[in-house]
Order: C-alpha cells, then sequence, then structure tokens
C-alpha cells in the first residue's frame, strides 16, 4: 500500500491529513487520486463507505491555485452530505487557507452569498441552490477548474439529472470532470460520455455486483404489525447496538417511534422532511456525540458519513432494493462491521428475495423473544406532542431551495415517496 506522499500529494496537506487520522490511502483513493493529479476525466464506481469523499478532495486541494473565482465545484443530493462535504473539505485545506462556500436551501441565501463574495475557493452544494446562485449572478463558475458530482445514482433517483446539465452548461469546456456514484445506472454512464471532455478513466472498485459493503451481516424476523415494537425492543435486548439508525417510511411513523423511544428512556434523535434545517444539524450534531439513536425517514438514507453507526434498522421495510442498499450503506463505514435489521410482514417475504437477488447478499431470519416487551406498543399520533417532535410544523417554502421541492421529493424511490 502506498502512502499519500508517495501519491504525489503535497508535504502540507498530508500533514493535515494525518491530524484527521488519514494515515493511508483506501483502495479506491490509491487508484484515483493519481488521475486526478494527471487531469483525467474519470467515473468512479465504488461502494459507499469506500472512501470516495478523500479520493476527489484530496487531489483537488492539492491543485487549488487559489484564484479570485471558483476552481472547484462539488454537487451533491442533500444538504446534510454538502455540510459534511464541506467540513471535510476545511479541516482538509486549513493549512492552505482555502475557502470553502456551503451552499444549499433551507439556509439564508444571503448569507451563503456573502460567503461567495468573501471569494471561495470550493463551492459545496446541492443543485437548487447551486442554480438560484447562478441564475441571480451570484455564483460564477466561469474560471472552474474541478466539477465534481458525488453520489451521481442518488441524485438520479431524485431527479436532478436536468438541473445537472443546466449547471454544466455554466462551466467552461475546459474543466475536469469527476463523477462518483455507488452503482452506475446506464444513465449515468450516458451523462459521462456526452459532458466528459478529457480522456475519461473508468474506474470500478471491487465487484461490480456487491452494491454493500461486505462487513455488514443482513438479517431479518417476520411479525404482525402490533409486534413490530416488541421486535424492535427485542433486538436492542439481545443485541445491543451501540450506534443505530432506525429507519421508518413515514414522518408520522418516525414521530411516533421517536416519542416512544424517549418515553423508554433511550437518547435519541429524529430527522425527517419536516424538520427544519437548524433543527437537523442539532439532531446530527447530538448523534454524532453521544446520543445512541437517530430515527429517521430516508432524508438520512443519502450520504450520510458517521463512522461509528453500528446497526441499521428498519423498522419499516422499504418497499424498494435501492432504498435498501442506500439505508443500510450508512454502517460499516471505512470497512468497520456492522449488521443491517429489517422487520417485515408474511406477505413482504417477496421483498427480502428481491434485495438477496439485487444486492448479492445473505440475509439471515433470525427469531426474537419477545414475550418480555409483548406489552409495549408505539405511542399514537395524539400523543404525540409539539415539543417532543423537535421543531417540525408545515415545511418553509424556502426551506429545500426553490428546485429542491416538489418532484424532488425527499427519499422518492422510484416513485414512491418516503417523507
Amino acid at each position: 500500500m502506498k502512502t499519500f506522499e508517495e501519491l504525489g500529494i503535497r508535504p502540507e496537506l498530508t500533514s493535515s491529513l494525518k491530524k484527521m487520522s488519514f494515515i493511508n490511502p483506501t483502495e479506491v483513493q490509491e487508484v484515483v487520486i493519481p488521475l486526478i493529479l494527471s487531469e483525467d476525466d474519470v467515473t468512479v464506481r465504488s461502494k459507499t463507505g469506500s472512501g470516495k469523499t478523500g479520493a476527489f478532495l484530496i487531489p483537488i486541494i492539492d491543485r487549488i491555485e487559489k484564484r479570485s473565482l471558483p476552481e472547484a465545484l462539488v454537487v451533491l443530493p442533500t444538504r446534510e452530505l454538502a455540510l459534511q462535504v464541506s467540513d471535510v473539505a476545511q479541516k482538509m485545506s486549513k493549512a492552505y487557507k482555502l475557502k470553502v462556500a456551503t451552499v444549499y436551501g433551507g439556509a439564508s441565501i444571503n448569507v451563503q452569498i456573502n460567503s461567495l463574495k468573501m471569494g471561495a475557493n470550493i463551492v459545496v452544494g446541492t443543485p437548487g441552490r447551486i442554480l438560484d446562485l447562478i441564475e441571480r449572478k451570484d455564483l460564477d463558475l466561469s474560471g472552474l477548474r474541478f466539477l465534481v458530482l458525488d453520489e451521481a445514482d442518488i441524485m438520479l433517483d431524485m431527479g436532478f439529472i436536468d438541473d445537472i446539465k443546466l449547471i454544466i452548461s455554466h462551466t467552461p469546456r475546459s474543466r475536469q470532470t469527476l463523477l462518483f456514484s455507488a452503482t452506475m445506472p446506464k444513465e449515468i454512464v450516458e451523462l459521462a460520455k456526452k459532458y466528459m471532455n478529457r480522456e475519461r478513466k473508468n474506474i470500478t472498485i471491487g465487484e461490480e455486483e456487491k452494491v454493500t459493503v461486505e462487513t455488514i451481516s443482513h438479517y431479518y424476523s417476520v411479525t404482525d404489525q402490533d409486534k413490530k415494537f416488541a421486535m424492535l425492543m427485542a433486538y436492542f435486548s439481545q443485541y445491543k447496538p451501540a450506534k443505530s439508525i432506525i429507519f421508518t417510511n413515514t414522518k408520522d411513523m418516525a414521530d411516533r417511534i421517536y416519542a416512544t423511544m424517549k418515553k423508554n428512556g433511550f437518547s435519541a434523535s429524529l430527522i425527517h422532511g419536516d424538520i427544519s434545517q437548524a433543527e437537523r444539524e442539532r439532531a446530527m450534531n447530538a448523534f454524532r456525540g453521544g446520543e445512541n439513536v437517530l430515527v429517521a425517514t430516508n432524508v438520512a438514507a443519502r450520504g450520510l458519513d458517521i463512522p461509528d453507526i453500528t446497526d441499521i434498522i428498519n423498522y419499516d421495510a422499504p418497499d424498494d432494493p435501492v432504498a435498501y442498499i442506500h439505508r443500510v450503506g450508512r454502517s460499516a463505514r471505512m470497512g468497520k462491521e456492522g449488521r443491517a435489521y429489517t422487520i417485515i410482514n408474511d406477505s413482504q417475504k417477496r421483498l427480502i428475495r428481491e434485495i438477496k437477488q439485487r444486492a448479492n447478499i445473505e440475509m439471515v431470519r433470525i427469531e426474537m423473544d419477545i414475550d418480555e416487551f409483548a406489552d409495549m406498543k408505539v405511542v399514537s399520533r395524539g400523543m404525540v406532542r409539539r415539543e417532543d417532535r423537535r421543531g417540525q410544523g408545515s415545511t418553509r417554502r424556502g426551506d429545500h431551495g426553490r428546485r429542491d421541492t416538489g418532484r424532488r421529493r425527499e427519499g422518492n424511490y422510484r416513485s414512491r415517496q418516503y417523507y
């Protein structure tokens, strides 16, 4: 295994990487970093959690020239992922004193405009807000050298492809284009062929059919609807997950599971489409800190990088194997081990077969002793107090940015709406 120095990264950056515990490059970083340093266009298909963010940020930061206009634009599907990548970029580039601007819906556009006016070297953001700023002439991409499309398959699922094409039209043809994705559907391949102008290198790390990391163990149980919470409690009792995300299919069920977990003494946070951006950030900071349970809809299934998540629990099974893949990708990050546990009813056994086939994994059925928890039920809607819902309410018009609403519904997988 090569070191970052041997890959050609400057000493100032390698020093910052060591402080962030980036000691040795991952497989995808070892392969991709030299290609980006050589100014090739690159498409990369690599599993979630394999180190793709470092694979593009490290060589970009190494090559930034600190010009007056933004040199790098990183486009991501969600505000949470934008904040996450921006934070990593700021830490990595500290020695170079680069300026990183983060732009996304749900936050003050004026604050974001001011950060751009201060001379951003790297802009990280979501498609809707990026286009808003371009049309307002507050974001000038005429000097762009690096365009990164991260989590490309998720942006396809969310309906962002037309916006991506429009963003690309505002960038110079001389740019270097870098596309990263956990899967590579034909629409993404066609996008790369059409918009990459240089010699293009296609990189696949790991076997093509392995879309989830091999260090995740997959389990499921079958029960009736009214016994699901007892099954959940039995899982916690038997497996004792250290840090887990509990996924539901609706905002209402997320509220109810969150309230019930709090009622039973769990340290928990909550995020879904009706939670304000400020509350989301507080919830995620609490979860990254001491809290050990996050209750969420699919809004949390896309790109969150919290290294120590041990368990993904599908309280509501997704109706689509793709959604399952994105959910369980939050566990077993960077080679660590993790578990995925799904609760289904008899009518959903077909879904287990589809997931096994699509993700090429084994899912083991486990029997849980729920007698001890038989009387435990999820609280009713009426018992979910407003103060239990961490700032929920009707979503403000600006919460997602003008283009981040409507057809780009949070968690929209194959036309089913998961808020």
